[in-house]
């Protein structure tokens, strides 16, 4: 993963893009940590959100994608019971596209975002919220990494 980690950090701001929609998608992956190894080397933390935030939210609409093929084969694929999906489709009943916003949530957002694709959800009302979301989970990671550079 260090390797990984490497090879992002010197494609620069590509790198980031590419490491948050990695992130952002059903596959694990740190893009904090990319994000924040930039900013140390320099880069602007303005453009290291933007990137951030655009390829997470992009990794995050794959997912609502999965779900909105409608293919509960795969889902289950993807170490979901029947039960499971029962149990989700009960809980985002009534909520709908706003829950996008939790889309930062590790692993949960994942599984909020094909459920909304399989919900039908609004598609833009989800990728606003989703953005939103995202948005704010770099900001606050942003944030707290400025606050503790300065203490150090």
């Amino acid at each position: 993963m260090d390797t990984w980690v490497q090879i992002l950090v010197e494609w620069g701001y590509w790198g980031l893009f590419l490491s948050a929609f990695v992130a952002g998608s059903i596959l694990p992956f740190s893009s904090e940590a990319v994000m924040l190894i930039l900013i140390r080397m320099g880069a602007s933390p303005v453009w290291c959100v933007v990137a951030a935030t655009l390829g997470n939210t992009l990794g995050g609409m794959t997912c609502y994608g999965i779900g909105r093929l409608g293919c509960t084969e795969w889902i289950e694929k993807l170490g979901v019971k029947p039960r499971q999906l029962a149990r989700a489709r009960k809980f985002m009943a009534g909520r709908g596209a706003w829950m996008g916003f939790f889309g930062f949530l590790p692993t949960l957002g994942e599984a909020l975002a094909v459920m909304l694709g399989l919900m039908r959800s609004n598609v833009w009302v989800v990728s606003l919220m989703m953005t939103l979301g995202k948005l704010l989970r770099y900001l606050v990671l942003l944030w707290s990494f400025e606050g503790m550079t300065r203490i150090l």
